[in-house]
């Protein structure tokens, strides 16, 4: 391979980001799901993981067999292990139900090579759905058989992934939604899900893998009876597109004479953009000679937070300190769908959620009102609270982050 065609090969690679969410629904009366998932990306090899597994039956004894499936498969197809044997090892490990005397969890399993062939792995869950333009590809599947196993089923699919599809993988709880009602006799089934999805791709074609997933999850509760969750339900998708950039900047630069070279970063960013800190607000409004708006409206919707601001151009405006260390809580306790969260956490956190590269630039210059030690302990120094942020967002909302010091 020639140096030019690596390169470019390296650039195609940079420009696809892969955004994987699953949404879950236990079933009622359970503490846990029964389903599991699980996901990874080797960025060495440039290759994204994700497994998807349904244990049998429903709460703990489910949760168990699940997890240990997607736990060994995660481990087994990143080694690039053989996939007959990766299964057999599964089907060996997982527990006997003593009431049906069989070891049961089934699966799915993405190995996304981008710029390059992928495979997918299933047992017995569900058909998988590749969307193309809105156009469900037909998916060559081999079916491999296991002489200790023969009555179970494994199908190896290879398939080439590009930019703007999406690939759906959902537990039969999804599928046998509704069943033998009236309008769904045969319950929801795999052609359902597909022209459910199909609408929300037609009415919003950029929604994200995490807002399509939520919506199937909701759309085949409503199939049963009082929108109940008779079964675990999961919905699994995975998103290549361009990335979704979003810039935060918060704090003062070190020196003075950057102020303008630090709005700049605000002037030229092709992306999303957040000011997060008064002082920033009011040099990044005094350099790009724009006014700092403010609507007296949304007071009563700051539920202890000072709402947001406006700048033309920039797409959230908040207050500094305050907000990160509200916004990073919640992120850590899974407090994100709070009821009562304060207006600019919950914008803040849409940006983050619908963003694939975060760019967190930190001015360094010290802010004398933080460093009085009568304040609440969580006015943390601005950049371990940036960092803080950075993990969790990674680590929770699998985004690619940056922090630069200015």
């Amino acid at each position: 391979m020639s140096l030019m065609s690596f390169a470019q090969k390296r650039k195609m690679q940079s420009d696809i980001f892969v955004e994987m969410e699953c949404y879950q629904c236990s079933r009622e009366g359970e503490a846990v799901c029964g389903d599991d998932f699980l996901f990874e990306r080797v960025l060495a090899e440039n290759r994204h993981l994700a497994v998807l597994s349904d244990g049998l039956g429903s709460g703990i004894k489910a949760n168990l067999l699940a997890t240990m499936t997607t736990t060994m498969a995660l481990r087994f197809i990143r080694s690039n292990m053989e996939v007959l044997q990766s299964a057999e090892v599964i089907m060996d490990t997982l527990p006997v139900c003593k009431v049906r005397k069989i070891s049961y969890a089934t699966f799915t399993i993405f190995d996304l090579q981008i710029g390059g062939k992928s495979r997918v792995i299933e047992m017995d869950n569900p058909a998988f759905i590749h969307l193309r333009n809105n156009n469900d590809l037909r998916v060559e599947r081999r079916d491999l058989v296991s002489q200790r196993w023969a009555s179970r089923r494994v199908q190896l699919s290879e398939i080439h992934a590009i930019t703007e599809d999406r690939l759906i993988a959902f537990s039969d709880g999804i599928t046998q939604a509704g069943l033998g009602r009236r309008d769904y006799k045969l319950g929801w089934r795999r052609e359902g899900v597909l022209e459910f999805v199909r609408g929300q791709i037609e009415s919003k074609p950029d929604i994200s893998a995490w807002e399509l997933s939520n919506a199937v999850v909701v759309a085949a509760r409503s199939c049963n009876e009082n929108n109940a969750c008779i079964d675990d339900m999961s919905c699994m998708v995975i998103y290549l597109r361009k990335p979704r950039r979003l810039r935060l900047l918060t704090g003062p630069p070190f020196y003075e004479e950057s102020d303008a070279a630090f709005a700049e970063l605000v002037r030229d960013f092709d992306g999303k953009t957040i000011i997060c800190g008064g002082t920033t607000a009011r040099i990044i409004a005094r350099e790009l000679k724009r006014p700092i708006e403010f609507d007296n409206k949304l007071l009563h919707k700051g539920n202890g937070l000072p709402p947001p601001s406006e700048i033309r151009g920039i797409d959230l405006v908040t207050e500094g300190i305050l907000t990160l260390t509200d916004v990073v809580q919640r992120i850590e306790k899974g407090d994100e769908l709070a009821d009562k969260m304060p207006l600019s956490s919950r914008k803040m956190l849409g940006f983050f959620r619908n963003s694939d590269e975060i760019e967190l630039i930190v001015g360094t210059k010290v802010n004398e009102a933080h460093q009085d030690p009568n304040l609440p302990i969580d006015l943390e120094i601005r950049r371990n609270l940036v960092k803080r942020l950075k993990t969790i967002l990674e680590e929770k909302y699998r985004k690619r982050v940056s922090v630069k010091f200015f």
